[in-house]
């Protein structure tokens, strides 16, 4: 079993066994949140250091650390009992590339220090861009996933790359890329 199916098993079989315990995800199957992350990041690389922001139940960070197991990821999630999952998710599987920082976006010390950010349902995007700029290196990027009807606008130095919309279960879905700098 290669690294990224190792995590993506793990990640899997523990999120069933604390998905209610730890009110990781609602209740039906849990296949479309791997659905949503593959569907929205399909056809973009993943290369070096990203951080996912507020990672909750793995999603996208775990998803995408599985589907590039090349990237290194930190996951950051201030929860206590998420980002214990998260760690148990990451040991289970011997995920190396993979770190938890149980700790608020917020008061990650200033970097340069990531190749990109993930969000997903962390928060508003125009409360993201000042995060991820203080955390990327010149040049990052910063990939969000939003409703269909957010309107792709780049915040103050960051320049529009991509987006795709596509149907979601419950609503339509969007992933945007911003590059930092102009």
């Amino acid at each position: 079993m290669s690294a990224g199916e190792r995590l993506t098993h793990a990640h899997r079989t523990l999120l069933e066994a604390w998905r209610t315990s730890t009110n990781l995800v609602g209740p039906g199957p849990i296949d479309v949140h791997w659905d949503d992350v593959l569907r929205g990041t399909s056809g973009l690389t993943f290369d070096g250091a990203w951080v996912d922001f507020g990672s909750g139940a793995g999603f996208p960070g775990l998803v995408l650390a599985a589907a590039h197991p090349a990237s290194r990821w930190t996951l950051v999630e201030p929860r206590k009992r998420r980002a214990a999952f998260l760690r148990e998710v990451v040991r289970a599987a011997t995920a190396s590339g993979v770190v938890v920082l149980e700790e608020r976006a917020e008061r990650l010390a200033p970097g340069p220090f990531f190749d990109g950010v993930t969000s997903r349902a962390f928060a508003a995007p125009a409360e993201v861009a000042p995060l991820a700029a203080r955390v990327l290196r010149p040049g990052g990027r910063w990939v969000v996933f939003t409703h269909s009807d957010h309107s792709p606008v780049a915040p103050p130095g960051w320049r529009y790359l991509t987006g795709v919309t596509y149907s979601w279960p419950g609503r339509d879905r969007r992933v945007d890329v911003y590059q930092l700098g102009s």
